[in-house]
C-alpha cells in the first residue's frame, strides 16, 4: 500500500503523511462557498487536471474537519471525503495527501542546484528558476523544485529532522521566491499569514508595450474563460471574483518595459491577465500573449520557429522577486531574488546600459 493506507487515521500520527512529496492543507475562505470540493481543490492545486483531483477524493485521499456553527474552525479531526460534489463550510480545513505513487525516488547526482535566499529555524526561502516545475506531475516527473529541496536535505528528511512543506506555488515558467515550512508545526503559521494577508509580495514582469502610466492600480474582476476552450484559462468577468493588482512602471526599454506588480489577492493568472487585459501582456506569455493555438502547440511540444520567434523567450518574463513575512524563528523577514539572466539580457540588449 505505499506510506499511506487509505484507512489511515490522520488525526494521530502525521509522521508518515509529512514525509510524502505533496501533503496539504487548505482553509475554506468565505469567497468559496460556492464551490464543490473537487472545484475548491481545483483552485489550490492548479497544476493537476479535474479528472485527477476527482480520482484523489475518490480514491481515499482527501480529508475535511468541517465546521460547525459552534467551531468555525473545525473540531480538531478530520474525516475521509469521498465525494467531489461535497459543499463547503467557511472555516472548514480540508487536507490533500498526494498518492505514493507519485513520489520519485530522487537521486542526488540528477537533481539540480538549489539556491537558497534565506533559511533560519522554522523556514527556508529558495529561489525557484523558470522551467522547473515546483511539483511532479505530467511530463514533468522529474528535478521539481520539491525534489531539488528533498535531494539538498535528504539526510535530515530521512532523520525525520526535517519536513519540508511548502507554503504557496509558482507556476513551471515562473521564476523567484518559494518559501517553504521547515517543520509541520510551522506550516499552518505561515499559511495563515497568507490566507489573511499579511505576507507582501512583489513581482516583477517585463511586458510588450510602453504603458502610458507610471502607476495603475488594476481591479478588474477575474472568472474562468467561457470563450476559451482552454480549461486552465482565466477572463475578465463582470462576475468574477474581486481582485487587485497595483502596476509601477520600473523601466522603459524600447519595445518593452519593466514593470512590478503588487499583489492584495491571489487569483489564478492573476498578473498575467490583468497585464494582459490593459494591452500589456508578458512576454514570453502562451496563454495570455496569443491566440489558444499557441498554448495549445506549446502543450503538445510542437511550436513552430515562427511561434518561437513570436514568444521571444521559452518562458514568460514573470518572477515572484520580494517576499515579506514573519518567521516563527526571527520575526520580519524580507527577501529578494533578482530577475533570471535571460530576462536581463533582453533588457540590456533592447537599453543598452541597462541595469
Amino acid at each position: 500500500m505505499g506510506l499511506l493506507p487509505k484507512d489511515r487515521d490522520l488525526n494521530r500520527s502525521p509522521s508518515e503523511i509529512e514525509l510524502l512529496v505533496d501533503a496539504s492543507d487548505f482553509r475554506v475562505k468565505s469567497a468559496e462557498l460556492t464551490l464543490r470540493l473537487d472545484q475548491f481543490l481545483g483552485e489550490h492545486l492548479t497544476w493537476r487536471s479535474r479528472n485527477s483531483i476527482q480520482r484523489l477524493i475518490r480514491d481515499g485521499y482527501v480529508w475535511i474537519d468541517a465546521a460547525r456553527p459552534d467551531q468555525p474552525e473545525g473540531r480538531g479531526e478530520f474525516t475521509l471525503e469521498r465525494r467531489p460534489s461535497r459543499k463547503l463550510r467557511h472555516g472548514s480545513r480540508v487536507r490533500v495527501v498526494i498518492p505514493p505513487e507519485h513520489r520519485i525516488a530522487i537521486d542526488p547526482e540528477r537533481t539540480g542546484p538549489l539556491t537558497i535566499l534565506y533559511e533560519d529555524e522554522e523556514v527556508l526561502v529558495v529561489d525557484k528558476p523558470p522551467l522547473v516545475a515546483v511539483h511532479p506531475s505530467g511530463r514533468h516527473m522529474a528535478d521539481t523544485l520539491i525534489q531539488r529541496v528533498h535531494a539538498h536535505y535528504r539526510d535530515r528528511i530521512e532523520e525525520g529532522v526535517l519536513m519540508p512543506r511548502l507554503c504557496h506555488r509558482l507556476d513551471r515558467e515562473t521564476s523567484g521566491i518559494v518559501l517553504i515550512a521547515k517543520h509541520p508545526s510551522t506550516h499552518p503559521l505561515l499559511m495563515g499569514q497568507f490566507e489573511e494577508r499579511k505576507v507582501e509580495k512583489s513581482y516583477l514582469a517585463l511586458v510588450h508595450g510602453d504603458p502610458p502610466w507610471e502607476q495603475l492600480s488594476i481591479t478588474d474582476p477575474i472568472g474562468s474563460s467561457r470563450a476559451s476552450a482552454i480549461r486552465l484559462k482565466m477572463a475578465v468577468r463582470a462576475d468574477g471574483l474581486p481582485s487587485r493588482t497595483d502596476v509601477t512602471v520600473l523601466t522603459r526599454a524600447g519595445a518593452y518595459s519593466l514593470v512590478r506588480c503588487d499583489l492584495f489577492t491571489g487569483r489564478q493568472h492573476q498578473i498575467r491577465l490583468h497585464l494582459a487585459a490593459r494591452g500589456f501582456p508578458i512576454v514570453g506569455d502562451k496563454l495570455y500573449g496569443g491566440d489558444d493555438g499557441l498554448f495549445l502547440r506549446a502543450a503538445a511540444e510542437e511550436l513552430t520557429p515562427a511561434d518561437q520567434s513570436r514568444l521571444i523567450l521559452d518562458h514568460h518574463a514573470l518572477h515572484n522577486h520580494r517576499l515579506v513575512f514573519h518567521s516563527p524563528a526571527s520575526g520580519r523577514v524580507e527577501v529578494e531574488s533578482p530577475l533570471p539572466e535571460d530576462v536581463v539580457q533582453l533588457l540590456r540588449s533592447a537599453s543598452p546600459g541597462w541595469d
